[in-house]
């Protein structure tokens, strides 16, 4: 049974997860309107005071890191759960949607080169780029993506689906799904027509999370 002290301080460790969460919650909003905004606009969103912020996140950049951090792990969870659905195509279509769902790339679109990734980071994205090419690779060799698609084209449609958005969320998800479908579709047939080239590659997107020297928050 728990002590009145360790209950105490699981209270404490929640509410401090929450509040985290709170100003995470406030700091994509803000910052995926105006990657420019300053902390205190974060704060005033979060409806906590700058010194409450800070006492987390040390500055802006430590801020962005964290979104986008946590969104390229999100990446790797979904590549993992996709890599253990038995139907090679249907996990294929699943992580796709899933990806676009959480809604992971409008943080990489909109944040990429406002803040110094870290090596972490940049081993991460090794790891989400060989996971994701595992997932395509079955979906080869399955016999049902078209030959000419990489796995770099992932990366095309994914930033693709970022790229709607309304003013509605209901609306923008509804024009994401509608538009991932028609692009999942075209990769599952290859219809005589071939891809217009050169495909993408690993660098195109990489670079976003080669870690640089370092900048001012």
């Amino acid at each position: 049974m728990s002590s009145p002290a360790e209950t105490g301080l699981a209270g404490r460790r929640r509410q401090a997860a929450q509040n985290d969460q709170v100003i995470l919650d406030a700091a994509r909003e803000v910052f995926m309107a105006d990657p420019k905004a300053p902390v205190a606009a974060v704060a005033k969103r979060a409806g906590v005071g700058i010194s409450a912020l800070y006492r987390r996140y040390p500055g802006k950049e430590h801020m962005l890191r964290k979104l986008c951090h946590d969104g390229l792990r999100r990446y790797i969870a979904e590549a993992e759960a996709a890599l253990e659905q038995p139907d090679a195509w249907t996990a294929f279509a699943g992580f796709l949607d899933r990806v676009v769902e959480a809604d992971v790339h409008s943080l990489t679109v909109h944040l990429a080169g406002t803040f110094t990734p870290t090596p972490e980071m940049f081993e991460d994205s090794q790891r989400a780029a060989r996971l994701a090419r595992a997932v395509v690779d079955r979906a080869r060799e399955a016999g049902r993506l078209r030959p000419d698609a990489v796995v770099e084209d992932l990366g095309l449609v994914l930033e693709s689906c970022a790229a709607i958005r309304v003013p509605d969320v209901e609306r923008t998800r509804e024009l994401r799904r509608r538009v991932l479908a028609m692009m999942v579709e075209s990769l599952g047939h290859d219809g005589g027509v071939e891809l217009p080239g050169p495909p993408p590659h690993s660098g195109d997107f990489a670079w976003r999370w080669q870690p640089r020297g370092s900048a001012e928050d």
